[in-house]
């Protein structure tokens, strides 16, 4: 069994930062590409950042220069730093990671965290 919890969400004006944290844990083998999303009231969820086990990231156009997502694959955990938060950043974030996994065989599936809440107030 594999688990993400996140970390770090909160309430911050516009204009300031938050990082969010996420840690894998479990009987990990590997862990490929890793992600954060979110998904505010009402709408779908979206795709905010990816990043892959090499570190190859990729952003949505309506983050790009604000976001940066990181990874410590040593500690099965992935980041997002977010500053200039705007009030439409509020939404509830969640991170994923596409897993190896024991026990044997191996198996490779992807696995979602419970979210955090992240409110920027004007």
């Amino acid at each position: 069994q594999v688990q993400l919890v996140e970390s770090g969400g909160g309430l911050v004006q516009a204009g300031g930062s938050l990082r969010l944290s996420c840690v894998a844990s479990g009987r990990i083998l590997s862990i490929n590409a890793m992600g954060w999303y979110r998904q505010a009231p009402g709408k779908q969820r979206e795709l905010v950042a990816t990043i892959t086990s090499g570190g190859i990231t990729n952003y949505a156009d309506s983050v790009k220069g604000r976001f940066t997502i990181s990874r410590d694959n040593a500690k099965n955990t992935v980041y997002l730093q977010m500053n200039s938060l705007k009030p439409e950043d509020t939404a509830v974030y969640y991170c994923n990671g596409v897993v190896l996994s024991m026990p044997l065989p191996p198996r490779m599936d992807t696995y979602w965290g419970q979210g955090t809440q992240v409110s920027v107030s004007s």
